[in-house]
């Protein structure tokens, strides 16, 4: 493949959601050659995940806009991250072709999965999670007339709910397994953040259950049914859809192959370590958004700015580190008010599917000692996902940490392994023309 000289500085930023257009506009300024890559199909990430049921946020639509006109940045959407290729470099794939892009700067944007606990006929096609049923919603999937039930924890399962409403779906209960003395807590305090008051009052619903939960979800082909648990109340609901959710699992996966370091937030997940510039432990590499821990669409823009500014080395101005404090704080106690009740860590029996890549039953993981012998007397975790979903759960019940990640990082073409071999060089792909933002 021919290349062409690049005289700037580089940044690269993987991850195109909030934290990642954030930390692209703050840094448009700077001079440097920038480049965002997603591996979803357009910019937005999760939470502005585009599709024929989704309407753009005013703040998703300000920010592309503003990103259109910058000579700068440049967009590479559909493409993973595979491996990285030294220090300064990281092997990319789309569904093309594979080329490295190396970087004198690296801001990890990578975001949050959906933290998934087993419980018995969580593997019923028609379950799926709350951020799931609504990405599933903005692409398009037909839910008008359809009867759902949402289950979990957090604000999520309340913006899941009016998506599916705004489709024309039943929502039958929202189950909040939160008490409502947590919740009183937690909006007692939502006068310092009146926007998210607003939002709440908005998303509330009078189908919204506190202190219940999932027990099961039933049928024989599909789902059909759904057992929730209120104190000694067992109330089984009759639907077409489950969607659960119990908070998130921040992707550190890509920070961890490189090496950066990690810390452990308050609910015992692994996000990468940094500092008040968004620094990680690596130097040139930065991390902003979920990655770093769950706390919402304000506190990755944030993020993003700070570690856009700090990256390309001008000046983190007090405003932008007051602005992160303030959605820190939010984040905070969301985490506290929210936190996941002991009870959900025996949902599952022993024949409930705990791997789902490979079939692995609970009874046959728990009875390991940990993530590695699981692996190697199970095959739990060596199925397409990795060990994503059953590590997560795995970390959350018993507290296994999983080992750090080896290339690849995602699965790949053998066309591609093959360039894991190659030195890396101060170039940029000549073929490569990414869509404007």
């Amino acid at each position: 493949m021919s290349t062409i000289q690049d005289p700037n500085p580089a940044l690269l930023i993987i991850g195109a959601g909030p934290a990642g257009l954030s930390a692209a506009l703050a840094a448009a300024n700077a001079g440097w050659q920038i480049t965002v890559v997603d591996d979803n199909p357009a910019p937005g990430g999760q939470i502005w995940r585009g599709g024929p049921g989704a309407t753009p946020s005013a703040p998703a639509q300000r920010l592309r806009a503003a990103l259109a006109a910058c000579p700068d940045v440049r967009l590479i959407c559909g493409t993973r991250v595979v491996a990285a290729q030294g220090t300064h470099a990281l092997l990319l794939e789309d569904a093309q072709r594979a080329w490295i892009q190396t970087f004198d700067a690296l801001i990890l944007c990578t975001g949050a999965r959906e933290l998934l606990l087993p419980f018995p006929g969580w593997t019923l096609p028609g379950v799926t999670g709350a951020g799931a049923l609504q990405a599933l919603i903005k692409g398009g999937l037909p839910v008008r007339g359809q009867c759902i039930v949402l289950a979990g924890s957090g604000p999520l399962l309340l913006a899941a709910a009016a998506s599916a409403r705004s489709a024309g779906a039943h929502v039958l209960c929202v189950a909040e397994q939160a008490n409502a003395t947590q919740i009183a807590a937690f909006a007692a305090g939502l006068w310092r953040w009146p926007g998210k008051a607003l939002q709440a009052l908005g998303l509330l619903t009078a189908r919204y259950r506190s202190a219940t939960h999932v027990i099961a979800a039933q049928g024989a082909a599909r789902l059909e049914s759904v057992q929730l648990r209120h104190g000694e109340r067992v109330e089984t609901l009759a639907c077409d859809r489950l969607a659960v959710g119990f908070g998130l699992v921040p992707n550190a996966e890509p920070g961890r192959l490189l090496g950066c370091a990690t810390a452990q937030d308050v609910d015992g997940k692994t996000v990468l370590a940094v500092d008040a510039r968004q620094a990680t432990s690596l130097p040139g590499v930065f991390a902003a958004g979920e990655c770093t821990g769950a706390g919402g669409v304000e506190l990755s823009m944030a993020e993003g700015r700070i570690a856009g500014l700090a990256a390309t080395g001008q000046t983190v101005a007090q405003q932008a580190l007051a602005e992160h404090a303030h959605w820190a704080a939010f984040a905070r106690r969301l985490a506290k008010h929210f936190s996941l009740s002991p009870a959900l860590k025996k949902l599952a029996q022993a024949d409930t599917i705990f791997c789902r890549c490979e079939d692995v039953a609970y009874a046959d993981v728990a009875a390991c000692s940990g993530w590695t012998e699981a692996k190697l007397a199970t095959r739990c975790g060596m199925g397409a996902c990795q060990g994503r979903v059953c590590g997560a759960a795995a970390q959350h019940l018993w507290g296994w940490q999983t080992p750090s990640p080896r290339p690849p990082l995602s699965p790949a073409r053998v066309g591609t392994l093959s360039r894991m071999a190659e030195r890396p060089s101060r170039t940029i792909p000549a073929t490569i023309d990414p869509p404007r933002p």
